[in-house]
């Protein structure tokens, strides 16, 4: 038997392997499917978390566009930007991206707000492939399908 250690084991990136996940994102919660994606992209699933090391998964989201809002968010909450000029901040809600030809950014963004910016968040943001529809590319890569709506029932939209 191994004796435990008293150590914490920093884990390096040679030493790093990235499982692929597939998960369909048809009528699940946003927040909180950014959230598990987040965790997944970042590696906090795993035992061998190392915050300064790029140790997480590839994640596949098929039906990206077809997300939900919970409440009235859907009509509520509004993405901004800004063009750069004086005055020149513009908003668009969650209804339009998602009826827009690549609604598939409003999980796209929602993600990216929860990953550490700078060069390491951007590795991990990498890993993320996302589809509108039900087909992907990655079949090769094998991924294990991952049922985020059998996880908790306030993660999939009863309607």
């Amino acid at each position: 038997m191994k004796a435990l250690s008293r150590q914490t084991r920093s884990i390096k990136p040679a030493e790093v392997e990235k499982k692929w996940h597939v998960i369909d994102a048809e009528g699940l919660v946003v927040g909180r499917l950014a959230t598990i994606i987040a965790n997944i992209l970042r590696g906090k699933h795993k035992p061998s978390y190392t915050p300064h090391v790029d140790c997480g998964d590839h994640v596949i989201v098929l039906n990206a566009g077809k997300v939900k809002f919970t409440g009235n968010k859907l009509g509520d909450k509004v993405y901004y930007r800004h063009t750069g000029y004086a005055g020149g901040i513009k908003g668009v809600t969650a209804q339009k991206v998602l009826g827009s030809a690549y609604p598939e950014r409003v999980l796209e963004k929602a993600v990216e707000r929860m990953i550490p910016r700078g060069p390491l968040g951007r590795d991990q943001m990498r890993a993320l492939h996302l589809y509108n529809g039900t087909e992907h590319p990655h079949g090769g890569q094998q991924p294990e399908v991952l049922d985020v709506a059998s996880m908790n029932r306030k993660n999939k939209v009863a309607k």
